[in-house]
């Protein structure tokens, strides 16, 4: 039986929060975190914690997910750490250079290789503000506190996360992969601020990997801040394989200079409650996004895409798929924005959501929205919700194929248009194999992992 919470006492709560360890969270954190901290303060204070009265919360409860009484992890824990102990998101074969986050902080390798281009920078952000402020200070303004109360809090309240940046007209070869880790003894709540800066003509690969490695209920709040310099190329990958106690709220907002192209995928495969921001803005001519997402929800799991793409100049192109399937009694949403601005003439936009539930009562909400203030433009926008072709199965039935086969075989069809276009080849054969599992019901675990995961 659900509870009924009053929005200003549970806010209230996080707010109380603040003021009882606001002296440890500006305690050795630089001056460009602190200069944050009480403007996002306040505008949390005003805003709360987003219920569906809120317009881009409207089909998703938190309430639920902020009730527990979490500890709050605002210091890192020091240990020593051995990425080669440690699984690689279940794809062994992909050779990367790893990283870790633990509980919302960087961790070093122990035996770090080093095999990062020269100028390259994979580090603490905690760290990087302090030795190199300038780069947050010239570019991470990009996550606005007065527009969302889960940004506000999360600027409140972080202290740590990762720092990637690659100078001008590198090529990083081998993807960098973000193990990010989460494991207490307690129900936790977790703050993570990440900031990604690709400058002019440079090329990366990121691969991000959201685990649970216990059973205690977990609330992740994570801020990542994406800047893409003229003709730069970025690949961020996002996978999220969570247990069902975890609640995953997960902000990226990115920003696009000149002939850039960024690409995004979302891959929500397994987790209580995710929520995932996704705000694009195409802020120079020429540039290009790309954004796909997929889940695979079942149980009482719910999932929620929010994407915003906002076409600033002339001559930018964008295109969004977003698939899910949908099992049990879990849920869904997609609300997807196209904002062309004026005289961002020459735009193509094109969005798409394909939603497929498997029982009666699974649900599904979705809402495409275009907002075009340009008169030479070519935008659309589509959604689906549906079942599985009783036809389409009746003819792969009448060739010999068992039911439950001929099922699977269509789910995944429907989910291949999203697996192909990942262009890491290990990861797009391993996302394969892990959404082969999930159709059959089987939760993909991670089986090479250190920590002895049972989640």
């Amino acid at each position: 039986m659900s509870v009924l919470v009053d929005k200003a006492d549970l806010s209230l709560k996080y707010t109380a929060h603040y003021n009882q360890v606001k002296e440890q969270l500006f305690e050795g954190s630089s001056e460009v975190l602190n200069a944050q901290r009480n403007k996002a303060f306040q505008n949390f204070v005003m805003q709360g914690i987003p219920t569906r009265k809120n317009e881009n919360y409207k089909y998703t409860n938190l309430n639920q997910a902020f009730l527990p009484n979490f500890e709050f992890v605002h210091k890192k824990d020091e240990k020593e750490t051995d990425l080669s102990e440690v699984f690689r998101c279940d794809v062994p074969q992909l050779n990367t250079n790893l990283a870790l986050v633990f509980n919302g902080w960087f961790h070093k390798d122990t035996n770090e290789k080093g095999d990062l281009p020269k100028g390259v920078i994979l580090d603490s952000l905690a760290s990087i503000s302090k030795e190199r402020p300038e780069l947050l200070e010239k570019y991470a303004s990009l996550a606005k506190t007065d527009e969302d109360p889960l940004v506000a809090l999360n600027t409140a309240y972080a202290k740590d996360g990762f720092f990637i940046y690659v100078p001008k007209n590198t090529i990083v070869e081998s993807p960098i992969q973000i193990i990010n880790l989460l494991q207490s003894e307690k129900d936790t709540f977790s703050t993570q601020r990440n900031f990604i800066l690709i400058e002019e003509g440079a090329k990366v690969q990121v691969l991000l990997c959201d685990h649970t490695l216990n059973l205690k209920k977990y609330l992740s709040n994570s801020v990542t801040e994406i800047f893409a310099g003229n003709n730069a190329e970025v690949e961020f990958y996002t996978l999220q394989n969570q247990h069902n106690g975890a609640t995953n709220l997960n902000s990226v907002f990115i920003e696009q200079q000149r002939d850039s192209r960024v690409t995004t995928h979302t891959v929500s495969l397994h987790g209580g409650l995710v929520r995932n921001n996704l705000k694009f803005i195409l802020n120079g001519e020429n540039a290009e996004a790309n954004l796909y997402g997929m889940s695979f929800m079942d149980k009482k799991q719910h999932v929620d895409n929010f994407t915003q793409v906002i076409h600033a100049k002339p001559h930018c192109e964008s295109n969004q798929v977003y698939k899910n399937v949908l099992d049990d009694t879990s849920s869904g949403a997609f609300s997807g924005q196209i904002h062309v601005v004026r005289d961002a003439q020459k735009t193509n936009a094109f969005q798409r959501n394909n939603n497929l539930l498997l029982t009666d009562n699974a649900n599904m909400q979705t809402k495409p929205q275009l907002i075009i203030d340009a008169d030479d433009v070519k935008c659309s926008h589509g959604a689906t919700v549906g079942q599985i072709d009783e036809e389409a199965l009746f003819y792969l039935r009448a060739r010999g194929i068992d039911e439950d086969k001929a099922r699977l075989m269509m789910m995944n069809a429907f989910a291949h248009e999203v697996v192909k276009e990942i262009k890491l080849e290990a990861l797009r054969d391993r996302i394969d194999e892990l959404v082969d599992k999930r159709l059959q019901g089987e939760v993909a675990r991670c089986h090479d992992c250190a920590y002895n995961c049972d989640c």
